[in-house]
């Protein structure tokens, strides 16, 4: 993923926490705002509930490749958080996309 292309800094994510809205769905919660650019801006994010370090990249690595490997984001100019639910331990990656995809169709990025 390109630098531009990735989401950084406490002042962007609380932003998007506190003024954007949330979807959530059986493995991921996805919250997105509009960022007044001409691209989206990305971020993967599991907290400790997740489980150790391993269990947390692993997590991370499933939702990114699921991002990856599905059909580009059609709506551009947003930022968007992937969060990691408990629920995710143990998934393959192709349950994790549909999750994905279900949790963007009921936003208005897709």
């Amino acid at each position: 993923m390109p630098k531009n292309e990735v989401l950084s800094g406490s002042r962007n994510f609380n932003k998007v926490y506190n003024k954007g809205k949330s979807v959530g769905d059986r493995y991921v919660v996805i919250f997105y705002m509009k960022n007044g650019l001409d691209h989206n801006r990305l971020a993967f994010l599991a907290s400790k509930k997740v489980g150790n370090a391993v269990t947390r990249n692993r997590a991370r690595r499933l939702m990114k490749e699921s991002v990856r490997t599905m059909e580009k984001i059609e709506k551009q100019g947003y930022d968007i958080i992937f969060i990691a639910r408990k629920t995710i331990n143990g998934r393959k990656c192709e349950e994790v996309q549909k999750s994905i995809i279900k949790a963007l169709k009921r936003t208005e990025l897709k």
